[in-house]
């Protein structure tokens, strides 16, 4: 095959650009690898699937030569939304599932999330992989069985049974030419919505916007519906379906973190005391508002594979990342969903006569954006090293509270800094909160500093 790209192995997925770093050698390859690593856990067969983009079947279908190769089966769904995939390996019953996408990134990309016997894959064990491919493989004395498997109406149905709305509703859909596309209006069409589908086409030319709701130029077309029409609120997919974008009737995005403090209210209502999870980049008014209903607030670290392992660990029954990640295991299975999550969100606010009126309510502050600090491959992570060294009283005097799980959050009585290596490209990731302009200006200026102490003569994204 061709030689093998170690940086195609990420903290969270394997991910690279087709025929630049990422082959159908390589697709084979990590089936193989496992099978093997699955085998010693008991897996017996593993479910696929691919989302609309060009070089999904070639992959799909190299992936599944691999699995089967290695003497396990196939179970092929075709082209399905991520979290499709993750519903049918609970399901099928094989606890196993490999959804080939490259998400939000370019159409020359693509990559493979990972489930293997009901732990998502990350770290440490994508890693192994890796390992495993580079020494090799023989096959095995018997292939494996394969076999398609339609799961959408089986999962329609899952959520019809369990979300109700109080009324019909009507909304915009952009799908941004993603698969969620081939997906989304009819659920909420049979949930009882009047829908307009915006770019819900799959196309995995992307041609009339990045499917990517986490940033504001991809809503411009749906705020701009939304506005124009009947149509009281305006959902957004990403590419494979799995984050979730929302407008209000007036154009307002309300931001993950921020649609968090909906979903955590509701769950606490009937689950009083159980913990909710956000990461270091959602705002601080989830913490407050949390306790003040009854629940546990938990802060941890960014990542969709981090998230769920945690939710595992404390029992959690609701997760959320500012990137648009939201985990229902209250109801549901515990994996990030967008289309359960829009339906969910629907739910709560076909109560209301307005709802747009409901989500600005919600407590909001001001912030920046993710502001990516570009360095250097490795580099990114030793900055961070070098900031959580630092004596932490001395250098950000101010501060109620230094969080350094995931790179360094420093929250003060009027806002907080963050600082974080991400762990999928080389930048450093920085996002402030604030309540005034001034206390912007006092956080990252103390951030400025302890950055540049870090690194001396860097020059910084704010």
């Amino acid at each position: 095959m061709s030689a093998l790209a170690k940086e195609i192995f990420k903290a969270y997925d394997i991910r690279g650009v087709v025929g630049t770093t990422l082959f159908e050698a390589t697709a084979e390859g990590i089936g193989h690898a496992l099978v093997d690593a699955g085998r010693a856990r008991g897996v017996s067969a593993i479910v696929i699937g691919r989302d609309g983009r060009l070089s999904g079947p070639s992959l799909a279908a190299a992936l599944a030569r691999g699995i089967r190769a290695a003497g396990l089966s196939v179970i092929d769904l075709g082209a399905v939304a991520t979290p499709l995939a993750y519903f049918a390996a609970h399901e099928l019953g094989t606890g196993s599932c490999v959804m080939v996408t490259g998400s939000h990134n370019p159409p020359d990309y693509n990559g493979f999330k990972m489930v293997l016997a009901g732990e998502t894959l990350y770290g440490a064990a994508i890693q192994d992989l890796r390992t495993r491919i580079e020494a090799g493989f023989t096959a095995h004395a018997t292939q494996g069985s394969y076999k398609t498997h339609d799961i959408a109406q089986t999962y329609f149905a899952r959520i019809l049974g369990d979300v109700k709305l109080k009324r019909p509703m009507k909304l915009a859909i952009d799908c941004g030419n993603g698969v969620p596309g081939a997906f989304a209006p009819e659920l909420f069409r049979r949930l009882g919505c009047e829908v307009t589908e915006m770019y819900c086409e799959v196309d995995g030319h992307f041609p009339n916007h990045h499917p990517d709701p986490a940033h504001p130029e991809n809503l411009q077309d749906l705020i701009a519906q939304v506005k124009a029409s009947d149509a009281e609120l305006g959902l957004a997919f990403d590419g494979d379906g799995d984050r979730l974008g929302l407008v209000t009737k007036e154009g307002n995005i309300i931001y993950p973190d921020r649609q968090l403090l909906l979903y955590a209210e509701d769950v606490l209502k009937r689950n009083p005391g159980a913990t909710i999870i956000y990461d270091v980049k959602s705002t601080r008014n989830l913490g407050p508002w949390i306790t003040a209903r009854g629940g546990v607030p938990l802060l941890w670290k960014t990542g969709h594979s981090l998230i769920k392992a945690k939710m595992k660990e404390t029992g959690a029954l609701l997760a959320g990342e500012m990137s648009g990640h939201t985990f229902f295991k209250e109801r549901w299975y515990g994996f990030d969903d967008a289309l359960y999550c829009g339906a969910r969100l629907l739910e709560i606010l076909s109560a209301h006569a307005d709802p747009s009126a409901v989500l600005n309510a919600l407590p909001d502050a001001a912030s920046t954006p993710e502001l990516n600090w570009k360095l250097p491959e490795g580099e990114h992570y030793a900055v961070i090293e070098r900031l959580q060294a630092m004596p932490q009283a001395n250098t950000f005097p101010d501060a109620e509270r230094i969080v350094t799980i995931d790179g360094v959050r420093v929250e003060y009585k009027d806002g907080f800094g963050l600082a974080r290596a991400s762990n999928t490209t080389p930048v450093v990731v920085l996002r402030f909160e604030a309540d005034n302009e001034v206390a912007f200006a006092r956080i990252q200026d103390d951030m400025r500093q302890a950055l540049q102490l870090a690194l001396p003569g860097a020059v910084l994204p704010f």
